[in-house]
């Protein structure tokens, strides 16, 4: 997975806008004004890509367990964001899952409202 393609999965999702809060190399997207993804524009370049992305604490304890290339998430909160390296021990298919996870997790944080009009977007 490139970079174009990982943005490209994470902007098919209702309502998700890009961002540079931090600087001008975190890429971070969110719904409803509220972070799911934070990925470096660096790492992509070097070759060493990763995301942070929002997980459930024990679904996050056991992928921890199972993959070297998720930990806990760098600069984020230990126990409910992991950092997932791409492009290396955990597959395209997981990595997809795993930002659907954030997204839906994000998502189910927001205002029954903004909930609501999100879910009335046209994809």
């Amino acid at each position: 997975m490139n970079l174009e393609q990982f943005v490209q999965y994470c902007s098919s999702k209702k309502a998700v806008t890009e961002h540079f809060p931090f600087d001008e190399d975190t890429l971070v997207l969110k719904v409803g004004g509220k972070m799911f993804v934070l990925t470096s524009l660096t790492g992509w370049e070097s070759g060493t890509p990763s995301a942070n992305l929002k997980c459930d604490p024990d679904y996050a304890q056991e992928l921890r367990a199972q993959y070297d290339d998720i930990t806990p998430g760098y600069h984020m909160s230990k126990i409910h964001w992991n950092t997932v390296a791409i492009n290396s021990g955990v597959n395209d298919a997981l990595v997809k899952e795993l930002i659907d996870g954030s997204y839906e997790l994000v998502l189910k944080s927001l205002t029954k409202k903004l909930q609501k009009e999100i879910s009335e977007l046209v994809p």
